[in-house]
């Protein structure tokens, strides 16, 4: 073992208690930087809002590894009753950032010690927003924390996967994520004149059963994709012919030629919709994620030091999943992987999946996680073929 268990676990407890959400993290930061202080690394504030960019080895030019961690929590109310629960009402870290951000720093404190034996420099990113509609990561790379690193690689906890495994999927591993809001604007009336009105949530309606039949007509039954509209709110009061109502969808794909006709069919379908009955639509719609590309080559350099660090017994092969994650904005820059660590124990209680009030991991596993990323910066810190990371991509 490599990393420090019980400073990790410590950590652990004291994130889960004070979940902070998007960009709004001054005790996490204060946390980290912290840390980071008592270390020794040096950091940078100057990558972006809210996020920390901790430096080891900063003179070293040669070859340089990145390695993330998302550090916001989510609105909802902890219904887990354990000594580190929440202490702040309606938030909560429900997907284990808390986790990854502990887990970065117990990576941190030991690669410091080594790091005279360390042949490149490693850039540890903590990043904000990764939750929000607004991306963290986006912003990081666009304040230009990608220019200098060559190799990327995270880690997620994973409640589908047995603590003490960790596991990685090749090649196209998590959707990119698209978000939309369609506004419909119409003229009020008395209800019971709704003649002299424009009813603004009738467009609404129409255009959502619109959607559904783009959804199950147009689109190849064999093509991977989520699209779904998850609010409808219009009106002010029961006697009012609503003049405002508006939407909220997602969608979710592995081929961004499909996620642009998705997008452009559904501008259509809410203009025109909205238009045949005389209202007014508007759509706003933002990228938050691209897919997450894992690099094939990179892939196996992972699960080799994982191998060292769990044995080759608990390395596991992980399916395509419809979810998405905005560490796909580093890896439109540099090639990387995004590693999953196996955190389910029955016995333990620790079976619920992210995005629940009940959300728990096994903690006993973080430190795995700390020595499979330090494992991956020892085996590879001389550098990794570029040629072979070229010649894997399927996408080539």
């Amino acid at each position: 073992m490599y990393a420090d268990k019980e400073y990790i676990i410590s950590l652990y407890h004291e994130i889960h208690q004070y979940p902070e959400i998007g960009f709004d993290l001054p005790r996490t930061i204060a946390l980290v930087k912290r840390e980071l202080e008592k270390i020794g690394v040096e950091y940078s504030e100057n990558y972006g809002e809210s996020s920390v960019v901790a430096t080891i080895n900063p003179e070293k030019n040669n070859f340089t590894i990145g390695i993330r961690a998302d550090m916001d929590a989510l609105l909802i109310n902890e219904k887990n009753d354990f000594p580190y629960k929440s202490k702040i009402d309606g938030q909560m870290h429900a997907c284990g950032h808390d986790a990854h951000t502990a887990m970065l720093l117990g990576t941190a404190k030991a690669l410091f010690t080594m790091r005279d034996k360390i042949d490149c420099r490693v850039k540890l990113l903590f990043q904000p927003s990764e939750e929000g509609i607004r991306s963290g990561a986006a912003e990081m790379v666009e304040h230009g924390v990608m220019d200098d690193i060559d190799v990327i690689i995270g880690m997620h906890v994973e409640n589908w996967l047995e603590s003490g495994c960790v596991g990685v999927c090749s090649g196209a591993s998590m959707a990119s994520s698209r978000n939309f809001r369609i506004d419909f604007h119409g003229a009020t009336a008395h209800a019971t004149l709704p003649h002299s009105g424009v009813d603004a949530l009738a467009a609404a309606v129409r255009t959502y059963n619109n959607i559904q039949y783009l959804t199950s007509r147009e689109i190849n039954p064999f093509a991977e994709y989520v699209c779904s509209v998850g609010k409808l709110q219009g009106g002010t009061t029961q006697n009012v012919i609503a003049d405002h109502a508006f939407m909220l969808g997602t969608i979710r794909t592995f081929d961004m030629n499909l996620d642009a006709f998705l997008i452009r069919r559904i501008k259509e379908i809410a203009e025109n919709t909205a238009k045949e009955i005389g209202a007014k639509a508007e759509v706003d719609t933002s990228l938050k994620a691209f897919v997450v590309y894992n690099n094939p080559y990179i892939s196996k350099l992972v699960l080799d030091s994982a191998a060292k660090v769990v044995g080759k017994e608990n390395i596991v092969k992980m399916p395509k999943k419809l979810s998405s994650e905005d560490f796909s904005q580093y890896l439109t820059k540099k090639p990387g992987v995004f590693i999953r660590l196996g955190t389910k124990n029955v016995e333990k209680g620790c079976t619920t999946l992210p995005h629940n009030n009940d959300f728990r991991i096994d903690e006993d596993a973080l430190i795995l996680g700390s020595d499979t990323c330090i494992q991956f910066v020892l085996d590879n810190m001389q550098g990794i073929d570029s040629t072979e990371i070229s010649a894997s991509d399927e996408r080539a």
